[in-house]
């Protein structure tokens, strides 16, 4: 029997710290047949990352990594591992210029958790092909600094009509997905709240998220 696919799942947070973590870190653990070592601890980017099909960035905030770390998850990704950021992975990492290009954005700001309307754009991903074409969600609804379209595959935009606070206009990604070197980016800025894990839509959008990144489907 093959080997579980190994995750290397990082939550640490050196700035806003999402409630949220431990439910996600259960939900990772428990989406799919993988091997999770979940960690707060940047010495676990001391060394090289192959052994991991994907780095999974979990609610991450502010500098995380080591100048060493930041080696090491780029090499991860350049040579063909998967990395997949979720909610405020776009909220890590601002003074590395590489991190933005490998998430594809940063975040700006969000308006108040509230009920909105997600607009599946791309019905054939993985992370996207089990929702409705409007998905009913609740969430934070992120802001970016700049627009990812130009380097991302877009998977789901926010239909800002729907909630109240949104700043990006008629064009809003919420979660995509790209090719960094030889390596796979997926991002989603859904899942701030602890009910999100428990959902199971979003679950499978996660589950999806992270199959493509690692090269499982």
């Amino acid at each position: 029997m093959a080997a579980a696919p190994r995750l290397l799942v990082c939550t640490r947070t050196t700035a806003y710290r999402h409630a949220s973590i431990p439910a996600a870190v259960t939900a990772v653990r428990t989406l799919g047949p993988f091997e999770v070592t979940a960690t707060e601890d940047p010495a676990a980017f001391e060394r090289p990352l192959t052994d991991y099909a994907a780095v999974v960035f979990l609610s991450t905030s502010g500098e995380v990594l080591t100048p060493t770390g930041r080696e090491h998850l780029a090499a991860h990704v350049e040579s063909g591992g998967g990395f997949v950021g979720v909610h405020a992975a776009a909220c890590t990492e601002y003074d590395w210029p590489y991190y933005g290009d490998l998430l594809g954005a940063r975040f700006a700001q969000h308006p108040a958790y509230q009920p909105g309307k997600a607009v599946v754009e791309d019905d054939t991903h993985p992370a996207t092909q089990h929702l409705p074409a409007v998905w009913q969600f609740t969430d934070e609804w992120y802001d970016f600094r700049a627009n990812p379209r130009s380097s991302v595959h877009v998977l789901i935009t926010a239909d800002e009509s729907s909630y109240e606070g949104g700043r990006m206009g008629p064009d809003h990604p919420l979660a995509w997905c790209h090719q960094k070197g030889e390596g796979r980016v997926f991002y989603t800025s859904l899942g701030h709240a602890s009910e999100a894990y428990e959902d199971p839509a979003f679950r499978a959008h996660l589950l999806g998220g992270i199959n493509w990144a690692a090269g499982l489907s």
